[in-house]
């Protein structure tokens, strides 16, 4: 079975118009959110994993996007966060350009396979141009979660 985004994003996890002056305050950002709706992790256990995996090399790809992911212990599922930031920030992209768009994504332990598949999908989601449109035209948060399901 492959995963898709509705299988793992919600609506209180797509949030549009976000403002974060760093790639730091931004994982924070994502850290507490998720940290909310995972009973047994804390903010900053989660915090410290992304940082982690941004250790290993910038997850910025290019044309204004970052999938900043991670694995997490107390994590049973894919977890999904759709951000649209108000300015773009720097992000060590592998084009050098400011992010605006940010997919994160959070995986069980073990979850090898599901999370590469994930990773795919969304890389090649973000690889065409006018899903990245729509999602940067999305007025709120229900058009911008809309807008990432279609």
């Amino acid at each position: 079975m492959t995963l898709q985004i509705a299988d793992i994003l919600t609506p209180e996890r797509t949030i549009n118009d976000v403002t974060v002056s760093s790639k730091k305050k931004l994982l924070e950002f994502i850290s507490s959110l998720v940290a909310e709706e995972l009973s047994d992790s804390s903010s900053d256990e989660v915090f410290e994993r992304l940082l982690g995996r941004e250790r290993l090399g910038s997850t910025g790809i290019g044309e204004g996007i970052a999938i900043p992911h991670c694995r997490l212990p107390q994590c049973n599922e894919a977890v999904g966060v759709l951000l649209h930031l108000n300015d773009a920030i720097d992000f060590d992209s592998i084009d050098r350009q400011p992010v605006d768009l940010v997919f994160a994504l959070l995986v069980p332990e073990e979850a090898t396979d599901e999370h590469l598949q994930i990773l795919a999908t969304l890389a090649q989601n973000f690889s065409q141009a006018d899903y990245r449109q729509k999602l940067r035209d999305a007025s709120g948060n229900r058009t911008l979660f809309d807008a990432a399901l279609s």
